[in-house]
């Protein structure tokens, strides 16, 4: 397995999402005067008004295609597209997970490789590539998305109401959550519902006391364990921010701590680029900040480091009756045109290369990352087998945080579990 460090990939925005309706896989219509409609998949339901503006410019541009752009519910996207990509019905071109979790689709022939089909992959960083490339083959099943960075946005009102400032240091940054919860303001907006933010909001805080991206390195090249003393130190920093928390964390969805943040309930929230369009959708109003957070004691790495990965790609099912069509959708998705779409009116890092969003604030999130990167370790290096090092840690520091288990118990489960299938 190799490092995939800094995706130095310097664009902004994204996102794509589906076309639809094909006949026999999901499309519906196709004879009809030579029109055709594609049906899209996707897992961004709450992008599907962007979406349709943004397919309707595609329509313009190509009035033979018609996109039905169809999202499901995140957490149930995985089953239902592995599903769809077997049967009638299901999509013509569909949003895929990226690194490990594509891979199951890919060897089971479900998807169509487009080396050589989609010209417009050469806009793309080879290192933008990886995350939809086969790890057997080394063939692009994808058209790169976005890139996500997580950090921690800030109410900028609140702040200057309370005479707080971005904290510089990590005493700093525990001293003003004091003030604030002294205040009647919750700190922290963090979910424990959605576990898959977990290991997110660990290396937002945490990844620069196990050490970011060196730490990467030693734990590929066998130099390193989940089980080590700085990795172990790194997962116990949940513990130290969890007063600071939601008090019921634990029962908190993604969309309930967005809504109590965008509601100035909570000063402070860990969260994704993907997260700003959403947020500004509940208040337009949001005066928003980001920064990341300072180093944590202990710390290996004495500056902040920005968390990112390329997050998502789309790709084309073997099964799509109208893999011309399609494949003419995927290329228009490698253009500028479509970058500038995805970084302005998606709100989202776009990989295309050149492109560069409006928003001031994505802005500043892809220079912090391109200055300090560092992966969302398990999602990029830790998805190729079962179990998923992201599941580890999910469900580890959901209990660790419940005070069901301890740091050292933590870090034991996931050395144990990813030691299954992976290899140094």
């Amino acid at each position: 397995m190799r490092t995939r460090k800094g995706f130095a990939i310097l664009g902004l925005a994204t996102v794509l999402a589906g076309m639809s309706a094909c006949t026999a896989t999901g499309s519906s219509g196709g004879d009809d005067g030579g029109k055709v409609t594609l049906s899209v998949w996707s897992w961004r339901p709450e992008d599907a008004a962007t979406y349709k503006q943004i397919f309707a410019e595609f329509h313009a541009a190509h009035p033979n295609i018609t996109v039905d752009f169809k999202p499901y519910k995140s957490t149930e996207y995985n089953t239902i597209l592995s599903t769809g990509l077997t049967q009638a019905g299901g999509p013509d071109v569909m949003q895929l997970r990226s690194y490990g979790l594509a891979q199951p689709l890919i060897q089971a022939g479900n998807l169509v490789a487009l080396d050589g089909k989609v010209t417009g992959l050469a806009n793309f960083d080879p290192t933008a590539l990886d995350g939809a490339r086969g790890k057997q083959d080394h063939k692009v099943y994808g058209v790169p998305l976005e890139m996500s960075t997580f950090q921690i946005y800030y109410n900028k009102d609140i702040f200057s109401k309370y005479g707080v400032t971005p904290p510089t240091t990590w005493d700093q940054m525990i001293a003003d959550a004091k003030t604030l919860q002294g205040k009647g303001i919750t700190p922290f907006a963090a979910a424990g519902k959605d576990t898959w933010l977990l290991p997110l909001y660990d290396d937002a805080f945490a990844a620069t006391r196990y050490g970011g991206p060196a730490f990467e390195g030693k734990v590929l090249g066998g130099k390193a364990k989940f089980t080590d003393p700085d990795y172990v130190a790194a997962l116990d920093v949940m513990n130290q921010l969890k007063p600071y928390f939601p008090k019921d964390q634990m029962g908190l969805a993604e969309t309930d701590v967005q809504t109590l943040f965008a509601t100035g309930k909570a000063a402070m929230i860990p969260e994704g680029s993907f997260a700003l369009a959403p947020m500004k959708a509940i208040n337009p109003n949001l005066n928003l900040g980001v920064f990341n957070a300072p180093p944590a004691p202990g710390a290996l790495v004495s500056n902040p480091l920005e968390v990112g990965w390329v997050d998502a790609s789309y790709g084309l099912s073997a099964k799509s009756k109208h893999q011309k069509e399609a494949l003419e959708l995927l290329q228009w998705m490698t253009t500028a045109d479509f970058g500038h779409l995805v970084a302005d009116d998606l709100k989202q890092v776009s990989l295309i290369k050149g492109v560069q969003s409006a928003d001031p604030l994505l802005g500043q999130m892809v220079q912090d990352y391109t200055a300090a990167p560092t992966p969302y370790l398990m999602l990029v290096d830790f998805r190729y087998g079962t179990p998923l090092g992201s599941d580890l840690e999910a469900a580890g520091l959901q209990k660790m945080l419940l005070g069901q288990q301890s740091a050292s118990q933590v870090a034991g489960d996931i050395q144990n579990g990813i030691s299954q299938w992976f290899t140094p």
